[in-house]
């Protein structure tokens, strides 16, 4: 056994799966749409190991994460689309060409003047630059250039949202501050509450109930982006606070050997507000 597996060892290891006499036949029967969903999973393991600082266990989730590039890496090299390597090869030709501030001849081994560095300013001026001559160099078939090119529709709709808003306000499309923001937003509930009445007469009728909370969920993003606060992670640290006290409660009713399922909500809700009460008490100190 080696004392030190490498990248190469790895991929090794991914071909022998994909063998179709002797691999795993979980692993021969994927292409590259089946194991999205994988992949998606494993970055949010590594987004909830890091939210939680549970470094050790951040290891064997990137571990978990480079095993899904690698396995894209193997298929493409059987539908000879590309391999991993050339995968490494376009990457690092890439961060070479957007760090000209860093690489500054265009080169792996060059090295920029400490003393003539650029600045902040000019170094996001440069990758603006450099990202839209990307975007332009490859335009989407059939679709009119946009500003908007290049944010994949296949995002999740919060983060899709953020880069719309971001990429917009870059262009001078954006609230002069926040005040507007929070206007908006209580504009857009009053808009979702009518919708609502409107569905309470006609059930049947619910798009127009889904396209006013896509607005106010779009909004509410708007608001983070200006808050400076990350909406996803907002909202995974708000999961993270309702999985706990809701768990506090099952406790708290387990030992005073009462059934959860059995209490009124009022009775549920008594016991939410005195974990919320041990929280800020917690939290005080």
């Amino acid at each position: 056994m080696a004392d030190h597996y490498t990248i190469d060892d790895l991929k090794h290891l991914m071909a022998r799966l994909r063998d179709p006499e002797t691999g795993c036949p979980w692993d021969c029967k994927q292409d590259f749409r089946s194991i999205v969903p994988h992949t998606l999973e494993e970055a949010y393991e590594v987004a909830d190991a890091i939210e939680r600082a549970d470094y050790p266990h951040l290891k064997d989730e990137l571990g978990d994460l480079l095993f899904q590039v690698i396995f894209y890496g193997q298929l493409g090299r059987e539908a000879g689309h590309f391999e991993f390597d050339g995968i490494v090869d376009h990457l690092v030709r890439k961060l070479v060409r957007r760090h000209p501030h860093v690489f500054p001849e265009g080169t792996l081994e060059s090295r920029v003047d400490p003393d003539n560095r650029p600045t902040d300013a000019e170094i996001k001026a440069s990758w603006e630059r450099i990202k839209a001559e990307e975007r332009a160099a490859k335009p989407e078939p059939d679709v009119e250039p946009s500003r908007l090119d290049g944010i994949a529709a296949s995002l999740p709709g919060m983060a899709r949202a953020e880069k719309l808003q971001r990429r917009a306000a870059r262009h001078g499309f954006d609230w002069p501050d926040i005040e507007p923001v929070f206007a908006k937003l209580h504009e857009e509930i009053d808009e979702l509450r009518e919708a609502w009445d409107v569905a309470q007469r006609d059930p049947t009728d619910r798009d127009a109930l889904e396209d006013e909370l896509g607005d106010l969920l779009f909004v509410c993003v708007n608001l983070a982006r200006f808050l400076k606060v990350d909406p996803e992670q907002a909202l995974r640290r708000t999961n993270r606070k309702f999985d706990a006290r809701f768990r506090a409660i099952e406790r708290e009713l387990a030992s005073q050997g009462r059934e959860f399922d059995e209490q009124s909500l009022e009775e549920l809700d008594a016991i939410w507000q005195s974990v919320k009460g041990v929280e800020h008490a917690a939290n005080d100190d």
